[in-house]
């Protein structure tokens, strides 16, 4: 069954309602290089990896300059995984995976995927920006991210622009490991609409 990360956590009362309605991950948004509502400061996502129930994965999601900034990081809000947007190098990548005990999922676009499964516990898959940040709100190529899925080892994880209503022809089409959504499930920027966050759980599940 595809698992499913819903990101961009900011309360313990959005915290409560995802881990209720059977997300397999939370991404907690940290030290970015863009103006999102779902940034919060370290401290806050220390508290809220803390308080994240066993066997939820919790994943600090951050865009690093250097490979010493994000380590300190990870090494501060002791997350189970980093999601790692902006410009680091394949080789700066790996130093990373091999300082910290935290799994590392670089973020991507599909036709680029395969230069960097050598160096990545998972893929995730979006549509980024110039700065090389996601949270666009804009899907991406399914079917191209389904040759990705079909050339690599390394799970994929599809993000972008993702909702309730299209989560499940998303799943049909690329079969990723997992998928991942922040404001296609927001009642308002940086705040999650929690009845969206059950519909999506079991849509991408299959679940009616």
């Amino acid at each position: 069954m595809t698992r499913v990360k819903i990101c961009g956590i900011t309360t313990t009362d959005d915290l409560r309602a995802v881990v209720a309605a059977g997300a397999d991950a939370i991404g907690l948004t940290v030290d970015v290089d863009v103006d999102t509502p779902r940034e919060i400061t370290p401290q806050r996502a220390e508290t809220l990896a803390a308080a994240t129930p066993p066997f939820v994965t919790t994943v600090l999601v951050t865009m690093p300059k250097t490979v010493a900034e994000a380590i300190e990081l990870v090494e501060r809000i002791d997350p189970d995984a980093v999601q790692i947007h902006g410009t680091l190098t394949v080789e700066e990548l790996s130093t990373l995976s091999e300082s910290v005990r935290a799994a590392v999922l670089p973020a991507v676009e599909a036709e680029a995927a395969s230069r960097y499964e050598s160096v990545a516990d998972a893929l995730l898959v979006d549509s980024l920006d110039e700065a090389g940040a996601g949270g666009t709100g804009e899907t991406t190529d399914w079917e191209r991210t389904r040759a990705a899925v079909d050339a690599l080892t390394t799970p994929v994880v599809l993000a972008g622009g993702l909702t309730p209503e299209n989560v499940a022809d998303a799943v049909a089409v690329v079969e990723p490991f997992a998928v991942d959504v922040a404001s296609g499930v927001e009642s308002d920027p940086g705040r999650k609409d929690h009845e969206a966050v059950s519909a999506f759980v079991r849509a991408a599940g299959g679940r009616p």
